[in-house]
């Protein structure tokens, strides 16, 4: 027969379980009414997404003050309190899957209704995939089952081959004018949040990984080194900058670019680009905000003046650097005077590019 401390211990662990099922259930239904409103354009819906996250908030605190009294009143040990530290992490991944199931709907406001050309069919294909995701890892958390956990998380590849596909064509639809540039932003930060949903449902996993066995697997790719190219625009710099970058095929590395007012780029940018043998399919201009993993970067690169007062000091994480060049897009006159302008950023950011790379390799 069970001793009244053990069953206060297990009637405190069922309270918390439940709470955060009913999180997960909150989160999984915004994201559900977010795909929705994409397919009905039902702008209503997706206010009413905005408006809901309060409830979400309100859980997540609610799940906090149950977690700090079951510290203080059961003092767990061992398995015990790995299932209160793995649940208070699990609980801000799941306020943040809230977060972007709202900042989805604020997009779908922006682009509603849809233009007629955008890949519908993969946008929620790929949606539907984030929100199964995330199912499963909640059902692995109240389930405990570590076996679920491992198998959700070997789906991340799929997401990320379907997202990286999908913002390929919406790229692709920009270049050919069959999507505004207005509507191209807000597109692709739709498939990137719910790229991050998966993102927190691996995170959901990884934690009950840690809660059933123990085993404590997340920072994998840690050894990854992040760069951020930034301008005024990200339409001619950065892009230059980024197509150097990713020719090295540096594995170790992950290059972006953002600018402070995205604009398309430049078609003498491209047509540079091309003629030195970039692949130039992939560029497409991006706010600071859309800059997957920007709380990650490990190295943020300025080439224009104006992006200092974006970052009046000096970041706590990472380093800045100053690589501050003229705009070759903004050169007027004759067209050997502006590709000569083109050649000169090409030839002092590869230049800067390689010797940097080569630092970090060896350091």
């Amino acid at each position: 027969m069970a001793t009244y401390l053990e069953s206060s211990l297990h009637r405190d662990v069922e309270r918390i379980i439940n709470k955060v099922y009913e999180m997960g259930a909150l989160t999984e239904l915004a994201l559900q009414d977010c795909v929705k409103a994409i397919t009905e354009n039902d702008r209503q819906l997706a206010y009413a997404v905005i408006l809901r996250d309060q409830y979400v908030d309100e859980k997540e605190k609610e799940i906090d003050r149950l977690c700090l009294e079951f510290l203080v009143r059961q003092q767990p040990v061992a398995g015990s309190l790995r299932f209160v530290y793995s649940t208070i992490r699990i609980n801000l991944e799941l306020e943040r899957v809230g977060d972007y199931a709202e900042s989805i709907a604020r997009q779908l406001l922006k682009v509603s209704p849809a233009p007629p050309d955008v890949p519908m069919d993969e946008l929620i294909e790929l949606s539907r995939l984030s929100i199964s995701m995330l199912r499963e890892a909640v059902r692995a958390f109240v389930a405990q089952d570590a076996e679920l956990a491992r198998r959700t998380i070997e789906l991340e590849d799929a997401m990320d081959l379907q997202k990286s596909v999908l913002i390929k064509q919406l790229v692709t639809l920009f270049h050919e004018n069959k999507i505004p540039f207005q509507s191209l932003d807000p597109l692709t930060m739709i498939v990137r949040r719910f790229e991050r949903v998966s993102d927190q449902a691996r995170n959901i996993c990884t934690e009950v990984l840690y809660m059933c066995t123990g085993e404590f697997s997340k920072h994998h790719g840690a050894e990854v080194f992040r760069v951020l190219f930034i301008d005024d625009h990200d339409s001619c710099r950065t892009k230059i900058a980024e197509a150097i970058a990713n020719g090295l095929n540096q594995s170790k590395f992950v290059f972006v670019t953002a600018g402070l007012d995205p604009q398309p780029v430049t078609p003498t940018t491209l047509d540079f680009l091309k003629s030195k043998g970039h692949d130039t399919s992939y560029l497409v201009p991006r706010a600071l905000h859309l800059v997957p993993n920007l709380e990650h970067i490990h190295l943020i690169v300025a080439l224009s003046p104006k992006v200092k007062k974006a970052f009046p000091r000096r970041p706590r994480k990472g380093v800045y650097l100053d690589w501050s060049i003229a705009d070759p897009a903004t050169v007027e006159g004759s067209p050997e005077l502006r590709n000569a302008a083109y050649e000169e950023a090409h030839r002092m950011l590869s230049q800067n590019i390689n010797e940097l790379v080569q630092a970090i390799l060896k350091s």
